[in-house]
């Protein structure tokens, strides 16, 4: 028990053993929901929540009411495991930097390229996620969705899905960091 825990809280793990992990969580996820991983949809299930309660007109719509109902769906859930997943690994592994300004900025080779300001970290953030999830609900769903479940069932366009993630991600820090990369 002490190895385990002693891995636990290493701040970088095995590939390998993420790995297995991950397929596990995944066959647990299917085994215990009957559902796949997957949460780009959860953004859409959260915002109709939201704007029912707001505006209950404007989201009494053929998508709200039947393609991405509002509501807590497993996505919503899978959602908040993994934000809190996420707070629990760096809480275990001593790397949570929680409310410290120089956890926003730390990283060096951002300050060399694009310089120490945190709100340009913050607007390219927020920017990167919006086009990712416009990109993921025309492609059907998120990189969870897309690749890890539809390689778990050997999906071919889960391959192809992934050599485009991994190709345009090089080109991407090709692009923006150059000879830095």
């Amino acid at each position: 028990m002490k190895f385990i825990m002693n891995y636990i809280r290493k701040e970088t793990w095995s590939p390998y053993v993420a790995g297995v992990l991950l397929g596990l969580v995944g066959i647990s996820a299917v085994w215990i929901s009957n559902s796949l991983l997957g949460a780009s949809g959860a953004y859409e299930n959260i915002a109709g929540m939201i704007g029912k309660a707001v505006a209950p007109k404007l989201f009494d719509n053929m998508y709200f009411n039947f393609i991405m109902p509002p509501g807590m769906t497993i996505a919503v859930v899978l959602l908040i495991g993994i934000f809190f997943g996420g707070m629990a690994g760096a809480a275990t592994s001593r790397t949570l930097k929680w409310g410290k300004k120089e956890s926003l900025n730390s990283d060096g080779q951002w300050k060399r390229i694009f310089g120490a300001q945190t709100w340009k970290r913050w607007a390219l953030a927020f920017i990167g996620a919006i086009i990712l999830e416009y990109s993921a609900g025309i492609a059907g769903g998120c990189t969870s969705g897309l690749a890890i479940s539809g390689g778990m069932l050997l999906a071919p366009a889960a391959f192809l899905f992934i050599a485009g993630m991994f190709a345009s991600g090089i080109l991407t820090a090709l692009i923006i960091y150059r000879k830095n990369y």
